[in-house]
């Protein structure tokens, strides 16, 4: 990991609380639990966006009749 840098931030209430408990119960720091929830977030970003890339070429495969693995070696060959 590289330099730490240090951030104030604003939770409401029972957020923090329940961030608090998380961390004690996973005997993790405050800091770590923020870290991973970042981290997660940052993933599922990802994957929506992955998955918006596939929906986007599976439409335009489909409309050129490409259904299968076997539509698709059929149109690579042309």
């Amino acid at each position: 990991m590289g330099t730490a840098v240090k951030k104030t931030i604003s939770l409401p209430a029972d957020l923090a609380r329940d961030a608090e408990a998380l961390a004690r119960a996973e005997g993790k720091t405050l800091s770590a639990v923020v870290q991973d929830a970042l981290r997660q977030a940052r993933i599922e970003r990802r994957l929506q966006e992955l998955r918006g890339m596939q929906g986007y070429w599976s439409r335009k495969a489909r409309d050129k009749g490409i259904l299968t693995e076997q539509d698709l070696e059929r149109y690579l060959r042309r």
